[in-house]
């Protein structure tokens, strides 16, 4: 648990933060200017706002998105845009899908690696795929796919069926 300290007196009406507290590690304490810089590590950024007083952390190239078939039919749930320099990408995908009615739930665990000319993307190779489902939501599916100069997760809904998905992809490009 992060936690605060916050110091009152000395005839200000507005309190001080005198110190920051993280989930490992001990008390920081501001620096001569009054200042506490919170420094984050590879693949993780810190942006501060100070009209709203927040500081939010997200992982750098982390994509979440939901969307619902009905029927069997395809929702393109995340598109990559792969950029204009040539590069190559590992993407890792996290899906779950669940129809309440029967009910039913359903998870897939991607895995590609894609590269792009700048111009035009391609799957090196075949994708790995993890699949755990509930036998009504076997006709399910979900696969990467190049669209462009893009990477689309692309799903399968079933026949009959409302399914509610969330998706998840994290990417890194060298």
């Amino acid at each position: 648990m992060s936690q605060i300290s916050i110091l009152q007196g000395g005839g200000s009406p507005v309190p001080d933060t005198e110190t920051l507290t993280g989930d490992i590690g001990g008390a920081v304490g501001c620096d001569a200017a009054f200042n506490i810089n919170l420094l984050t590590g590879d693949g993780l950024t810190s942006t501060g706002n100070p009209l709203t007083s927040t500081i939010t952390f997200t992982l750098d190239g982390l994509t979440q998105a939901t969307a619902t078939t009905i029927g069997a039919v395809t929702a393109d749930i995340i598109t990559i845009n792969l950029g204009a320099v040539p590069t190559t990408y590992i993407i890792e995908a996290k899906i779950a899908g669940f129809e309440p009615t029967t009910p039913a739930g359903i998870g897939y665990n991607l895995i590609c690696v894609a590269r792009t000319t700048g111009a035009a993307a391609s799957l090196v190779n075949t994708q790995d795929k993890y699949v755990s489902e509930s036998v009504a939501l076997a006709p399910c599916d979900a696969n990467f796919t190049a669209v462009g100069n893009t990477i689309v997760v692309r799903l399968l809904g079933t026949a009959g069926l409302t399914v509610r998905w969330k998706a998840s992809t994290i990417q890194m490009g060298v």
